[in-house]
């Protein structure tokens, strides 16, 4: 049994481990924000894996989504990197916290929800809030919102187009060459699959998103392929007996094309789970 000076040195040496990792860990997040260049006036904030999207205007500077406060305070901090305007309007993707906390970072804005989303986001109280689609100006820019409909990633999501710049930017819905988790709790594969053909209904040239890399309209429309073409093969092994092993494992043998996708490893299998089980709930 260990006596009592030497638990107490013990657990010294374990707080101290903690409050190492704790400070590496806060180090790394820090080396990990930045502001990058997608097109003419449009840039992305990165935090860690999360990106926001910030259009530089005559009139102020417009930020889909602050992402969180450590990041919002980064971001408030750094802006000079590329405008000497302030943060004048904040949009929301949608509701979830990951990407919508730290708002009251930038004091007194106008903010952009839409009308599923909560009366406050973090202590935001969002000022407009639409239906179906809302479009607005800043200075030369204009920003269409539009509700990408209910059922897949968040009830309240919506995509936003930066013109003239024709950025499209959409948070957890679709991602370059990213696989979909599509784990979120209540979220079905075909609302979402609808969710993003309504995106690329729009006309845009850049695909900007929460998570991953900088596309093309061609990749959204590659993503649409890839979650259609999932649904179908897991339908088409339902209707012949295959067990979900079965299933998943011939769809997995043909994904050539989806290998070098970000978060194949980690979610290819599980997702496709996740499309089975809704399917036989159908």
């Amino acid at each position: 049994m260990l006596s009592h000076i030497k638990l107490s040195k013990l657990l010294l040496i374990i707080c101290a481990t903690l409050v190492s990792a704790q400070s590496l860990s806060a180090q790394g997040l820090s080396r990990q924000r930045e502001i990058s260049h997608v097109t003419g006036d449009v840039y992305r904030m990165r935090d860690g894996g999360h990106y926001s999207l910030i259009t530089v205007t005559q009139k102020g500077v417009v930020l889909v989504d602050p992402l969180n406060t450590r990041a919002a305070q980064w971001l408030k901090a750094n802006l000079s990197q590329i405008t000497d305007q302030p943060i004048t309007h904040i949009i929301y993707s949608h509701s979830h916290l990951d990407h919508a906390s730290g708002g009251r970072v930038f004091g007194e804005t106008k903010t952009y929800a839409h009308e599923k989303a909560p009366k406050t986001i973090d202590g935001v109280t969002p000022l407009v809030r639409f239906e179906n689609d809302h479009t607005f100006n800043v200075g030369q820019k204009q920003f269409e919102l539009d509700y990408l409909g209910a059922g897949g990633h968040g009830e309240d999501s919506i995509s936003v187009i930066v013109r003239p710049e024709n950025v499209g930017f959409v948070v957890d819905v679709a991602a370059p060459k990213r696989i979909p988790s599509l784990s979120e709790p209540g979220q079905s594969a075909i609302a979402q699959l609808n969710q993003v053909k309504h995106f690329t209904s729009k006309s845009f040239t850049h695909f900007a998103a929460g998570h991953g890399r900088i596309g093309t309209h061609a990749d959204a429309v590659e993503w649409v392929t890839y979650l259609e073409s999932s649904i179908d093969a897991v339908r088409t092994g339902l209707n012949q007996g295959k067990s979900d092993r079965q299933i998943i494992s011939d769809i997995m043998q043909k994904d050539a094309d989806y290998r070098t996708w970000q978060q194949y490893g980690p979610w290819r299998a599980s997702s496709l789970r996740i499309i089975i089980k809704e399917l036989k709930n159908q």
